[in-house]
């Protein structure tokens, strides 16, 4: 069996820089990243509460990003506790510096514990107590308006929705995730091996990991040498001390800790072992990269790097740019000559599978077909819905089939396609209708969403007004004035687009000799290609005054 080729392309220009994953030439994830003031998923501020809304049971939180965002009140609680342990009383408050004033909550439970604690299990024993105490119902007690807190964004401003924060706060490195106000160490569930669990345990306890904070072991992270996570986690503290040190003069509201660009995450995140090859079209970027390699794997992991400098496009040499162009079309092809279409609408992202034209007796006739054809579609839909970067609620009408196993069988298959995608989704069996729903996790905006701005003319509908409905409207128009100036006799002259000319030169002519003869008026008809679909204008020949009815 011949092994797969894994290459990620970087095209890297001043506005945007574009990352694409290929297995095997066959581009299974795009993304792409331009600078903005928009808050980016996994930063961290320093914000206000706004106003609390009970209905809604969540806080809208200021963080200078334009839009207030949205602070449910369950993301409140676990980690303010945990802030609580990591913050303190005068003991402790210059060894793990940070600030009483930048987290309310945890100087307001402290006070409390505070009274009758006579030694550090008692103390102990009374916190536990607290944690089971609280609820969100404490929380508007707790956190009133203009109370300053410390927050990350877990899902990036989309549409008209502003920033989605938790005060769980983690910041991911190459092998360990920092947990700066939780003393949880953990490994990640995908490291299975018994013996690789143990070993990792071993190495993660012995880190020298402050009081108070904790990490947790990343997938990458399975096979490394001590050494790698001493120096990932020496790197995350180095981050984090930097925004202690912001938060003791801060200004609210404030950016204390920025998520890396699209380059640095692709080294962090996605360059692993069975990647073959990275190129990279900017030299001074590629230093940066090859100097991440070889930080954080060393010089064979390095050694996959290389610099494009060939006159042609990167996207285009690796044959890239063809297989973007069709992401953002609402028709994909599937082997079979079928295909899936792909809406995108404000409530949901509609996917409705089809078969080839030309095909529907031989389906209809052959389940396995009806099988055939819906494997592929759940394939190509998990990689659209990675390529698109789209998510929320998905619905998708597979081709209807009969039998109650071959339903569970594209069930099975949907969710290990999504296994390995890294936004989280969950997946309901399917109906006896043939509909499937998923959810998938959505961080930041669609890439149409990102790359495409709603058509000015439809709205984002995809649809204008048909040639004979513009015909309806010139002649009610004509009308209204014909009606208005009495027997006035005046000539008008038509512009609208050469579609809508030719639909009054040809089926409504007639229409149109008539008015003239029922009015006594001359019209002649003028198209202009600058002039939109629903547009049109009357004027007057002598002195081009534009008539309106």
């Amino acid at each position: 069996m011949e092994k797969t080729k894994k290459r990620i392309i970087l095209s890297c220009e001043t506005l945007e820089t574009r990352f694409a994953l290929l297995n095997n030439d066959k581009l299974e994830e795009y993304e792409i990243e331009r600078e903005s003031d928009v808050a980016k998923a996994g930063s961290v501020y320093l914000g206000k509460i706004v106003n609390l809304e009970a209905s809604l049971h969540a806080a809208f939180v200021d963080i200078g990003a334009g839009k207030n965002a949205f602070l449910h009140y369950w993301d409140m609680l676990p980690a303010t506790f945990d802030m609580k342990d990591k913050l303190p009383d005068d003991e402790k408050g210059k060894e793990q510096g940070v600030k009483k004033k930048n987290t309310p909550f945890a100087e307001k439970v402290n006070s409390f514990l505070k009274k009758d604690t006579k030694s550090k299990q008692i103390r102990e024993k009374k916190t536990k107590r607290q944690r089971q105490q609280y609820t969100i119902k404490d929380i508007p007690t707790l956190f009133p308006p203009g109370t300053e807190l410390l927050v990350q964004v877990v899902k990036a401003p989309i549409g008209t929705k502003g920033a989605r924060l938790t005060t769980n706060i983690s910041i991911p490195g190459r092998y360990l995730v920092l947990l700066p106000y939780s003393d949880h160490i953990g490994l990640s569930s995908k490291i299975d091996k018994k013996a690789e669990r143990s070993r990792l345990k071993k190495i993660i306890s012995s880190l020298d990991i402050p009081q108070g904070m904790g990490v947790i072991c990343r997938t990458v992270g399975e096979g490394r040498k001590g050494i790698f996570f001493k120096r990932d986690l020496d790197m995350l503290l180095d981050y984090w001390h930097k925004v202690e040190n912001m938060l003791e003069k801060p200004k609210v509201p404030c950016e204390v800790y920025r998520e890396p660009n699209l380059l640095e995450r692709t080294v962090r995140d996605l360059m692993t072992e069975d990647i073959d090859e990275i190129h990279i079209d900017n030299a001074e970027d590629y230093s940066k990269i090859r100097n991440l390699l070889n930080k954080f794997g060393g010089q064979k992991m390095a050694a996959k790097a290389a610099c494009y400098k060939q006159a042609k496009p990167i996207f285009e040499f690796f044959n890239v740019k063809n297989q973007i162009n069709q992401i953002f079309t609402r028709e994909v092809p599937l082997p079979s000559g079928g295909c899936i279409c792909i809406d995108e609408t404000e409530a949901l992202i509609a996917i409705d599978v089809n078969t080839g034209k030309g095909k529907g007796k031989r389906v209809g006739e052959h389940p396995e077909v009806i099988v055939q054809t819906n494997i592929e579609a759940a394939e190509e839909v998990a990689r659209q819905l990675r390529l698109r970067n789209i998510g929320g609620l998905v619905v998708i009408d597979f081709i209807d089939m009969r039998a109650s196993r071959d339903r569970d069988q594209i069930f099975k298959l949907m969710r290990k396609l999504v296994r390995n995608d890294r936004a989280k989704s969950k997946i309901l069996p399917l109906s006896r209708l043939g509909l499937m729903e998923m959810t998938r996790q959505r961080e930041h905006e669609s890439l149409q969403s990102t790359v495409l701005d709603r058509c000015p003319y439809c709205s984002g509908s995809g649809h204008v007004k048909s040639s004979l409905s513009m015909s309806v409207e010139i002649q009610r128009r004509l009308h209204s004035i014909f009606k208005s100036r009495g027997n006035k006799r005046i000539a008008i002259r038509i512009f609208m687009h050469p579609d809508i000319l030719t639909r009054l030169k040809n089926e409504d002519a007639e229409l149109f000799d008539s008015l003239e003869k029922e009015y006594g008026r001359d019209l002649s008809f003028r198209g202009d290609s600058s002039m939109h679909h629903e547009e049109f204008k009357l004027v007057e020949p002598e002195s081009g005054r534009i008539l309106k009815g």
